[in-house]
C-alpha cells in the first residue's frame, strides 16, 4: 500500500490528478458522490488504490488523509478528509467498508517522489 508518499497534502492534491485521479468526491447520505458528474457510489463500487496521511506540525487539528480511489465504472479520483477528533464520522465509516486494492503500477514511487521534492 502506498502510504505517505508525499511530503504534504498540497503535494498530493497536485500530483494525484496528474496520475489520473482527476475527480473529487463527497460523502452524502451513505454514498460517495462524484462532484464532477454527480454519479453516486456505494462502498462496493469503489476501491482504495492509495492513501496518504499527514499530521499538522503545529496544530493536531490539521491531521488529514487523502484517498486515491477507482470506481467500477472507470471513474478515478481523490477523497480528502481530516482524521482524529475533527474527523467526519460518516466519511470515516464509509471508507472503512471500501476495499483496499493497491494499484501495482504505483508501488515503486521513489523516483517520482524525489522529483517532486525541491532540492535543499
Amino acid at each position: 500500500m502506498n502510504f505517505n508518499r508525499y511530503a504534504n497534502l498540497v503535494e498530493a492534491t497536485n500530483d494525484l490528478p496528474k496520475r489520473g485521479y482527476s475527480s473529487t468526491f463527497r460523502c452524502e447520505d451513505g454514498k460517495m458522490v462524484c462532484i464532477q458528474t454527480e454519479n453516486k457510489y456505494a462502498s462496493k463500487d469503489m476501491k482504495i488504490e492509495e492513501l496518504h496521511r499527514f499530521e499538522g506540525y503545529s496544530n493536531p487539528a490539521d491531521n488529514s488523509i487523502i484517498y486515491a480511489v477507482a470506481c467500477n465504472d472507470g471513474e478515478k479520483g481523490i477523497i480528502v478528509s481530516s482524521y482524529g477528533a475533527d474527523a467526519d464520522s460518516g466519511l470515516g465509516e464509509f471508507m472503512k467498508t471500501v476495499d483496499v486494492v493497491p494499484n501495482e503500477e504505483n508501488v515503486d514511487f521513489a523516483d517520482r517522489t524525489q522529483s517532486l521534492r525541491k532540492p535543499r
